[in-house]
């Protein structure tokens, strides 16, 4: 009699062969004690040495269709037409989830054999979400996702897996998916573009670590003027992006996606440690520091758990739609305080005719680039002709080809 696991190949055929010995055993007999130990046994050893692979998806719609009678004109419903029927039963055509739940629902195919998972279930399906509507294309050129054939017809199960990697959709804030966020938000966004452009970064950020833990509260005006003050340097973006790594505060730069009309934009993780976005779509010294400076003051005075994005089209900035939004008017205030002190401009050092001479001799004062002085006059006098040489042209992205480099893929 085995008493004891079955642990190889020999002793499995041996129980086998005395199971068989054994399937007369009567009720309350040795036999039948020996029988059910052995038959328990001999289930341990196949269900570790030999399990049982669900049934194949395809397999299991057409048994499902032979037991109901129906044809493929039938399936037509839940796969949404003849065409998509045919080639997923011919294997040419992957399920999607919305073929899933609809088999699922209507022909109780159950979650486990479509999914080829025992014991899955279906992600929670979030209604207000129309998932082709994502650019999963232009996001596919960009390698943010799979290239994939069909990328419109899979695309809940491609961004549900896109959102996966920026912390699943507990980390993805409900703000991230609904429209109407705050800040300069052109009213021409496509809120599923800026949705895609959110969860990148945010992706990014969670991928890179930071050096310090921000400090709630530590981002002051003085703190913001040292930062303005790496300008004066060639590499004056890296040094800010390291300086505020070295704060707890991510700089991630993505490219816009088209319909996004997006400068930057001020979020956070869910543990609070903040991220500034960046797009560069102007690559101009004067429009990075003061969208940086921008964004930092609603790092600062705005981003709460009620308020974790902000976004920003400077574009707008000056419009009369906007003038009486007062969290862009503060953060445009503190960000002009910090490039150049209202002290200092308000004694007008330029004066009427701003020639480079007053220009370049300011900023050394300052110890700032010249291009932030350049956008302010331009900006104010409403004369973007004026200056236009000394505004930094073309000298930002380059210190961040890195991160734009899967961009342009």
């Amino acid at each position: 009699m085995m008493n004891r696991l079955i642990k190889t190949e020999e002793d499995y055929e041996k129980a086998l062969s005395r199971i068989e010995v054994l399937m007369g055993a009567k009720p309350d007999t040795p036999e039948m004690d020996e029988l059910e130990l052995l038959t328990a046994l001999v289930e341990m050893y196949e269900d570790r040495h030999y399990p049982i692979s669900p049934p194949d998806p395809v397999d299991a719609i057409k048994f499902r269709m032979e037991q109901l009678g129906f044809t493929q004109k039938d399936m037509v419903p839940f796969m949404g037409n003849k065409s998509k029927v045919s080639e997923v039963l011919n294997r040419k055509r992957p399920l999607t989830l919305a073929m899933m739940r609809a088999l699922h629902e209507g022909l109780g195919i159950s979650a486990e054999v479509l999914l080829k998972e025992p014991g899955a279930a279906f992600p929670e399906s979030i209604p207000d979400i129309d998932w082709p509507r994502f650019p999963v294309v232009e996001m596919a050129k960009r390698c943010w996702i799979p290239k994939l054939p069909d990328l419109k017809v899979r695309a809940e199960e491609v961004i549900r897996d896109f959102i996966e990697k920026a912390g699943g959709m507990e980390s993805v804030s409900s703000a991230f998916l609904r429209q109407g966020k705050k800040g300069r938000y052109n009213a021409k966004t496509d809120p599923y573009a800026i949705t895609a452009w959110f969860i990148r970064v945010l992706s990014l950020a969670r991928q890179t670590p930071l050096r310090s833990e921000y400090v709630r509260g530590s981002l002051k005006l003085n703190t913001m003027r040292e930062i303005a003050r790496l300008s004066y340097f060639d590499n004056g973006p890296l040094l800010a992006k390291e300086y505020l790594d070295k704060q707890g505060i991510h700089l991630i730069v993505v490219p816009h996606l088209p319909k996004t009309y997006l400068d930057g934009a001020a979020m956070s993780l869910p543990g609070g440690t903040p991220i500034i976005g960046l797009t560069l779509r102007y690559d101009r010294i004067d429009h990075f520091w003061f969208c940086l400076l921008h964004e930092l003051a609603h790092v600062a005075r705005h981003l709460s758990a009620a308020e974790p994005i902000i976004v920003d089209d400077l574009d707008l900035r000056g419009h009369d739609v906007e003038a009486e939004d007062k969290i862009e008017n503060e953060a445009d205030d503190l960000a002009r305080n910090a490039l150049i002190s209202d002290r200092i401009w308000n004694k007008r050092p330029i004066g009427p005719k701003a020639t480079t001479e007053k220009l370049y001799a300011l900023a050394e004062k300052l110890k700032i680039h010249p291009a932030i002085i350049a956008g302010r006059i331009r900006f104010e006098r409403n004369n973007y002709r004026l200056l236009s040489r000394q505004v930094g042209r073309k000298e930002v992205r380059k210190h961040f080809a890195q991160s734009c480099q899967e961009e342009a893929a």
